[in-house]
This record gives structure tokens, C-alpha cells and sequence, in this order.
């Protein structure tokens, strides 16, 4: 109210200053600048008593009434940056990311840098505002971004999910309170132990073993002892992380059942422990006749790392299927061992594109130099799908090259490529945020929420470097 008096004040003494009555402009002048400086006090006397009651407000968590503030300031007035910085931070919490990215905006100019004290909370907020989406699709990346981020401070959310209509949400909430070391003291974890769906149920057993959750070990017990399939599987691999060493042997006995399923379970699992003895029943899967039990052999050769894996990795980037092809193709190049590259330069003339696709990232991560040449073919293929491979491969390198070239899918057409573009550039240089940052507006929701997962990856390993000086 005040600033609008001194508006009309002020407008009244220009009338005056040039009413062709007024006997002189000189009287004009010098009743302006009169007027002045009261005219700045009030401004500025205005501004710190909203300043004040926003910081009031945003104490006593009435984030409502602090972005009221914000909105009913006249068109004409310039909020100072502390009510900006309140109504972002209000926005946020209130989960309307979209009006606070645009007041992030004019806090953060071209040319300065970004400031972390507010990008991390935006960047958060636009995961944690898409939890209780109507889209699933929508709820199932939020949840998988919160898995990747493993942050203790989303407990409560974390735990909602649990409850989620959706089995994939449900098993995506229990991974992620696993990763984020709230498994062992979590009592909706332990809860979902006895979910409806075994998706989930298994989700709950993998984080409280990795937790060594010793109380639910009889619960494990039962179930390995009872239940058929893949859950009693990932059962024994809980139970063996928590000491029950005995359990291998069941679980190499479950690859080589008839049940493709059971096997797929058994081979992955074995993959993750990476147990010596294990490496000749992963070898002698790439031979199953079931091609997904193939490719899930060929995946978990790449994660058991072993130079032993390279020989049955290469009979499996021989196979009739594409599918195992390209998975096998990935884990070679995961293995590290440079003799692998004419392997899979081999590959990057199959004539399949998501196979050469699978060989450019092999060849990556191998450090050859020609591989990111063909990625940015790949990269600039009609083929969206072609193209969200090339983003892929592309993420496997820290090259500015490579780097350049996500830069560019991040802002394709479609949005798959843009979706992997995001994610490719989550171990990005920080040259990359303001991209990011951009991509906070896409009008794709699982993409914003791949970027807000890669800034805030990109944000923390900033913290932690200044930390470290």
C-alpha cells in the first residue's frame, strides 16, 4: 500500500512540475526533489518490513502465505533477492517446481554461476513432486531417480512409496530405501516383506540383506525354504550376505533348473557376488537355448569383471540373437582389457544398429578413439531409438566431445533420446549444469526427472570437491 501512495505521490508532483499554470519548471524541480527522499525511504522501509514477515512466514512453514506475498508485489516492483530466494524455497515446498525454476531465473543471470543453496532443493523438489503423479510411468522415474540419489532425507517419501498402487513404484521405494541405509531400521521395509506381488517382496529381501538385517532372517529362512522361483533365489542371496554361506550352493544349483525364470535369478545373483567358483556356470550359460537367459548370462559376465569371462563373451557376441549380442558386446567393454577392442570393432558393422550401438560404448570404455566417431553417427540416425543409444554410449565417456554431443540429444525432438541423454550426462563435467538446469523445463516429465537426478549427482560431487580444498 505504501509503495502505491509514493507511486501516486510521485506521479501528482511530475502533474505539477509540468502543469502549464505553474509559474515556473524551477518550483517543479526542486518540489521533486523534495519529495525524493522520502520517496526512497518509504521503498526501501516497505521492502524490509515484507522481507521480515516472508522470513516469519517461511519459519512458521506457511509456505502459502510467503508466495502471496511475492505475488500480490505491484508489476512495477523489484522484490529483493531474500523474498525471492523465500518464495523459491516456498515454491518448493509446496511442489510447484515450475514457479520456482521461473523466479530461479531471475536470480541467476547469464554469465554468473549457479548457485547450489537453491538449485539443490529445486532440482529435488522437481523428483519429489512427481511421487504421487496420476501417470505411473511418471511415478515409476521418480522413484528410480531417488534410488540412484540415495538420500536419507527422503525417508518419509521413501516410505510412502511403499504403499503405491503400482508394483513397479512399490519394488523402486523398497531399492531405494535400501540405497539410501535406512534398511535396517526401517519397519515399512520389513512390512513389505509380505506385499501382496514377489517383485516387491524381493526388493524388500535384497536391502535388508545388504543391510545384514539379522532379524528378518527367519522370515528369509521360510521363504527359501518354501517358495519356488525367483524369490526363493534372491531369499539364499540375502542369506548369504548374512553369513549363511551354505546358501551358494543353492544358488548355483537354481542355474541350471528348467524353470528359464529360476535361472535368469540364479545367473544375475551370481553375477553381483562375484564368487570365483561361480564363473563356469555363468561361462556355461551363454549356451542356454532360451535367448534371454543367454543375454542375462552375457549381463552378468560383465558384472562379475573376471578376464576369465572373455571367452565366453566372445561366443556370445557370435549369437543368432541381437538381443544377446548387444548385451554381450557391453560387457566386454566393462571388462576393461583393451585386447577386446577388434572384437568389438567387429561389431560396429552388424546389421543391427542397437548391436553397434552396444559395440560403440564397448569400444568407449575401452578408450578408442574412433568409437566416438561412430557414436555421432549413431547420433544423428532418423531413428530415435538409434539415437537414444548413441546417448548411451556417449555416457560411458567424460570426452567434451562425447560430452557436446548429449549436450545436443538433450534437446532432440523426441523425447527417448532426450530422456537418455539426461541420464548420460549424470557423471558430466560442471560445465554442464546450465544445460541441465535448462532441461529442468522440458515438457517431458520422466526427462525433467532424469535431469534433476543428473544436476543433483553433478551438484553433490561439486560439494564434496570444495569440501576436499
Amino acid at each position: 500500500m505504501v509503495t502505491r501512495f509514493c507511486a501516486a505521490d510521485r506521479r501528482l508532483t511530475r502533474d505539477q512540475a509540468f502543469n502549464p499554470t505553474t509559474s515556473a519548471r524551477v518550483i517543479g524541480a526542486l518540489i521533486l526533489v523534495l519529495t525524493a527522499a522520502p520517496l526512497i525511504t518509504a521503498s526501501a522501509g516497505t521492502s524490509s518490513t515484507i522481507e521480515s514477515k516472508a522470513a516469519a512466514l517461511f519459519k512458521a512453514g506457511d509456505y502459502p502465505e510467503v508466495t502471496a506475498l511475492y505475488r500480490g508485489l505491484p508489476p512495477d516492483a523489484t522484490p529483493s533477492k531474500e523474498l525471492l530466494r523465500l518464495s523459491l524455497l516456498s515454491y518448493v515446498r509446496l511442489g510447484r517446481t515450475d514457479e520456482a525454476l521461473a523466479i530461479y531465473a531471475k536470480l541467476n543471470q547469464p554469465g554468473q554461476p549457479h548457485d547450489v543453496s537453491l538449485l539443490r532443493p529445486l532440482a529435488l523438489g522437481v523428483i519429489t513432486s512427481h511421487v504421487r503423479d496420476r501417470k505411473e510411468h511418471v511415478r515409476i522415474a521418480a522413484y528410480s531417480a531417488l534410488a540412484d540419489l540415495a538420500l536419507p532425507e527422503t525417508a518419509a517419501i521413501l516410505e510412502d512409496g511403499l504403499l503405491d498402487p503400482s508394483v513397479v513404484v512399490r519394488a523402486r521405494a523398497a531399492e531405494a530405501i535400501g540405497k539410501s541405509g535406512l534398511a535396517a531400521k526401517s519397519g515399512a521395509l520389513r512390512r513389505a516383506l509380505r506385499d501382496e506381488m514377489p517383485t516387491v517382496r524381493i526388493a524388500a529381501m535384497t536391502a535388508l540383506g545388504e543391510a545384514q538385517a539379522d532379524d528378518v532372517q527367519q522370515r528369509l529362512l521360510d521363504v527359501a525354504r518354501t517358495e519356488d522361483g525367483p524369490e526363493a533365489i534372491f531369499a539364499s542371496a540375502a542369506l548369504f550376505k548374512l553369513g549363511r554361506s551354505e546358501k551358494l550352493d543353492d544358488i548355483t544349483s537354481a542355474a541350471t533348473l528348467p524353470d528359464a525364470e529360476t535361472r535368469m535369478a540364479a545367473l544375475g545373483v551370481l553375477g553381483r557376488l562375484k564368487r570365483p567358483a561361480s564363473l563356469a556356470v555363468l561361462a556355461q550359460a551363454v549356451y542356454d537355448p532360451d535367448p534371454s537367459v543367454r543375454a542375462f548370462a552375457a549381463g552378468a559376465l560383465g558384472e562379475f569383471g573376471s578376464p576369465g569371462c572373455v571367452a565366453p563373451l566372445t561366443h556370445a557376441i557370435g549369437d543368432e540373437m541381437a538381443m544377446v549380442r548387444g548385451v554381450a558386446a557391453a560387457s566386454l567393454g566393462k571388462l576393461g582389457i583393451k585386447e577386446n577392442r577388434p572384437l568389438l570393432s567387429a561389431l560396429t558393422r552388424d546389421p543391427n544398429l542397437h548391436v553397434r550401438a552396444s559395440a560403440v560404448e564397448g569400444l568407449i570404455r575401452l578408450g578408442e578413439p574412433s568409437a566416438l566417431t561412430l557414436a555421432t553417427d549413431l547420433a544423428r540416425h532418423s531413428d530415435p531409438s538409434i539415437r537414444a543409444a548413441a546417448a548411451q554410449a556417449l555416457s560411458a565417456s567424460a570426452d567434451k566431445e562425447a560430452q557436446a554431443m548429449l549436450h545436443t540429444l538433450l534437446q532432440d525432438q523426441q523425447p527417448l533420446p532426450r530422456l537418455m541423454a539426461a541420464k548420460g550426462l549424470r557423471k558430466s563435467s560442471e560445465s554442464a549444469i546450465p544445460i541441465l538446469v535448462k532441461g529442468l523445463q522440458d515438457s517431458d516429465e520422466a526427462v525433467r526427472i532424469a535431469t534433476a537426478n543428473s544436476l543433483l549427482q553433478q551438484l553433490t560431487r561439486l560439494s564434496s570437491s570444495k569440501r576436499r580444498r
